[in-house]
């Protein structure tokens, strides 16, 4: 088994991301090194400002991830300052501003996950998934915008699903497949 880090303070996303990397034999190392998140346009931009300072101060395998929701009738808000917003306002906040909307309540989580190996090589993998948010907070599981979020052909929310199955849906877990597919190769 292979010790690869993450670096992120985020437990609900370490949790999901060892849990899938598991199937490639790595052992992932959860390191909080509080790299600092440039507010950006785009979440390629926040992941490669982070790597290229981790890479200053960490030198071993590393993956990094950043993510957000882009809701369609918010015209793609909060997007890149999902943390942010999450922190300020929450999901409640997030259902206030959908309040009377009751049809195009559209959205697409997004992920972007760096690895850099042990020769320093960056490689950057994308994944979303698409679906809806729902008109209530639903279900214990999950963190951030889960309680919200309902994929694309599913009738739960992501924190309805264990972390197995959220990862079949999530962007997260598609940026993952990217990943381990590269991997694998």
């Amino acid at each position: 088994m292979k010790d690869l880090y993450f670096i992120t303070s985020n437990k609900g996303k370490y949790k999901e991301v060892a849990n899938k990397l598991i199937e490639a034999d790595f052992k992932v190392i959860q390191k909080n090194l509080g790299y600092p998140e440039v507010q950006a346009n785009s979440l390629e931009d926040v992941v490669n400002f982070g790597v290229s300072y981790i890479l200053e101060r960490f030198h071993k395998p590393f993956i990094i991830e950043d993510a957000g929701i882009f809701i369609k009738n918010l015209n793609d808000f909060p997007g890149v300052y999902s943390a942010d917003v999450f922190y300020k306002i929450g999901c409640k906040g997030i259902l206030k501003l959908l309040d009377g909307i009751k049809k195009d309540r559209g959205a697409c989580f997004k992920s972007v996950i760096a690895y850099v190996n042990s020769d320093k090589q960056i490689h950057v993998f994308a994944g979303e998934c698409f679906g809806h948010i729902g008109f209530e907070e639903v279900g214990d599981n999950g963190f951030g915008y889960d309680p919200v979020f309902i994929p694309k052909c599913e009738n739960k929310t992501f924190a309805e699903m264990t972390v197995d199955e959220k990862n079949r849906f999530s962007h997260r877990g598609n940026s993952l497949d990217r990943l381990l597919g590269f991997i694998k190769e």
